[in-house]
């Protein structure tokens, strides 16, 4: 005979699904603090570098691709051309960016980053890499494979919905 512990069905069912509530809720604030901490990490490292966010988040659209055009900067950015251009001319300034002519198109102008000026950058960020290189070295390859196909799936993810936020911030300005 099969004994309920003095609880019904609906009453363990209804504890089980307060459990995966609470779970879920412990994991959106795991991922939140991620995240913020994610945020707080590109802030401070753009500090650390003389930069503003806007700035240090071109310089890394920038090298990651090799060169963009202020075109391509401006649209994976959200910036207007011209918000792009004195961006551009702000990176270019402090050393970081030198525009070039591109070799596919000569009326195209190519934005490349300046390797011996990202050292800087580099030393700001070394201790961080650091950090998170020793977490990731704790995994198994499985474990890092999941981890790298997350990543490059919540990137573009996080991209859109940045897009999201901005054009209905847009809206709710009147499209200004």
């Amino acid at each position: 005979m099969h004994a309920d512990n003095g609880k019904g069905k609906g009453a363990a069912m209804a504890e089980q699904e307060q459990g995966q509530e609470q779970e879920q809720d412990d994991r959106r604030a795991v991922f939140r603090e991620y995240v913020d901490a994610v945020g707080l990490h590109g802030m401070a490292g753009a500090e650390a570098a003389g930069l503003q966010a806007s700035e240090w988040y071109a310089l890394s659209r920038i090298t990651l691709a090799g060169g963009l055009t202020s075109g391509e900067l401006a649209a994976g950015t959200g910036l207007t051309t011209g918000a792009t251009t004195r961006l551009i001319d702000r990176l270019e300034r402090a050393g970081y960016v030198r525009r070039t002519a591109d070799p596919a198109d000569r009326r195209k102008v190519v934005v490349e980053a300046v390797p011996n000026a990202l050292a800087g950058v580099e030393a700001a960020v070394g201790p961080a890499r650091k950090r998170i290189g020793e977490v990731l070295a704790g995994y198994t390859p499985d474990q890092l494979d999941l981890l790298f196909d997350y990543f490059s799936r919540a990137a573009p993810a996080f991209r859109e919905a940045t897009e999201e936020i901005r054009a209905a911030t847009q809206e709710g300005k009147g499209g200004r």
